[in-house]
């Protein structure tokens, strides 16, 4: 896994054993199998994590109790090479409703050859956040951040190699 770190954005990559398009699918399809179930705005247990695949859609946990947490809005969706999201999250950890107070994610998948994708997410505009938002830059760039998922990323793609 490679990781880079700059200012006002965070680089994180790991390759994985599949092809482009599989990647991608699992990615998007599977978000709720590698997302870590502490990572939870809801007051409740996730029953599931949703991605609703098109420009427009959300990112988002529902709880046991049907309720719900949109924790990221889907800016451009363009399989299988990239996806472009929002980071409703604000530096308080809590829903940010006001789009210009959102940085935005990247995740880009690059074929190295037919069985080997590159994924590269990269977290940008985290200055969006106004104060505090080098806090957002730490939890996203920590062991528990965007390194630990693409971990559980690549660990999902493993075990249906």
């Amino acid at each position: 896994m490679s990781t880079q770190a700059a200012g006002t954005a965070v680089k994180h990559a790991i390759m994985v054993e599949a092809p482009i398009a599989h990647a991608f699918k699992v990615f998007t399809e599977d978000f709720g199998r590698f997302k870590p179930a502490e990572h939870n705005l809801l007051g409740v247990q996730i029953a599931e994590t949703i991605f609703e695949p098109r420009v427009g859609g959300y990112l988002y946990d529902r709880g046991i109790d049907g309720s719900e947490c949109r924790w990221a809005r889907v800016l451009a969706y363009e399989p299988p090479n990239r996806v472009l999201l929002s980071w409703n999250i604000s530096p308080q950890w809590q829903i940010e409703t006001d789009p210009d107070k959102t940085s935005e994610w990247e995740v880009r998948f690059t074929a190295e050859t037919a069985h080997r994708t590159r994924v590269e997410i990269e977290h940008r505009n985290l200055e969006r956040h106004g104060d505090g938002w080098d806090s957002v830059r730490e939890g996203v760039d920590g062991d528990r951040g965007w390194p630990l998922y693409l971990q559980r990323f690549a660990d999902l793609m493993a075990r249906q190699a």
